[in-house]
């Protein structure tokens, strides 16, 4: 093995030089990371930077127009969002994306059924296989959501709702985790409970997320990325970045202000 390939392996994820233009606008512009395995890793930035667009290149949804995207080595870029979850990767989205007419056991078992093989036949019936809804019950009790089992996904509260995301994004084992805006729209309260719960469900995981609530990004991981008009100009831990001048000027600055005037105000 070459010592090229050595390195690459110690990334669970890894963008090179990854650039996404639609027609003459270059949205990202030569973003460059490296994630550790087990690494929880917050995209911030102002918006319009492209934080979207990247979790978009990365999960597959968009096709770079160059460089390139490893996970665990292996380069994903030019893959299906169905073959990348197979590979390991999932992602939760801004908006939730449920199927509110099923029940939460439902939704979680419908994550369940491809990523452990399962296909659907109509000559089968779900409620015979065994090992996809112990699993689904385990995931329930993960996402604090067991008692709601049987309630339809559209009856539960707005933070249930986001649980509930999470419990389908990691139900098929996947070690790598993209959550987008996960807290957004939550109170105080429940922005704390979640920031919990999402320690919980990705221990052992490769985390990222995007986020604008600066409590819950200091508070919860362990590198930030600054991207700013789709270059990544930092990279670094959260103590770091909050004395970088460079991100000062360009985002932190205005975002603490902001914060802590609210925060006087309340």
């Amino acid at each position: 093995m070459s010592a090229t390939s050595t390195m690459t392996d110690t990334f669970a994820l890894e963008l090179r030089d990854v650039r996404k233009s639609f027609g003459r606008t270059e949205i990202i512009r030569g973003a460059s990371l490296q994630v550790k395995p087990g690494e929880r890793v917050a995209i911030i930035g102002p918006n319009g930077a492209g934080k979207s667009t990247l979790f978009n290149l990365m999960s597959g949804r968009f096709d770079i127009t160059s460089g390139e995207i490893l996970l665990r080595g292996q380069r994903i870029d030019g893959k299906t969002p169905f073959e990348i979850a197979r590979m390991g990767l999932s992602r939760s989205f801004q908006v939730s994306n449920l199927f509110t007419r099923l029940s939460v056991f439902e939704n979680i078992r419908c994550a369940l059924l491809w990523s452990t093989g399962q296909r659907y036949a109509f000559w089968r019936f779900l409620a015979d296989l065994k090992e996809v809804n112990e699993r689904a019950d385990q995931v329930l009790e993960m996402i604090r959501l067991d008692k709601r089992r049987d309630q339809m996904a559209m009856n539960l509260t707005y933070a249930e709702q986001r649980a509930l995301e999470i419990g389908i994004t990691i139900a098929g084992g996947s070690d790598v985790i993209l959550l987008d805006e996960p807290t957004a729209g939550m109170s105080k309260s429940e922005t704390k409970r979640f920031v919990q719960l999402i320690r919980e469900v990705t221990e052992g995981k490769t985390l990222l997320t995007v986020e604008h609530d600066m409590g819950v990004v200091f508070g919860l991981a362990d590198r930030i990325a600054v991207l700013v008009y789709g270059e990544v100009i930092a990279f670094d831990t959260p103590e770091a970045v909050r004395a970088n001048p460079r991100v000062q000027e360009a985002y932190l600055g205005s975002v603490l202000a902001e914060t802590q005037a609210a925060e006087a105000q309340a």
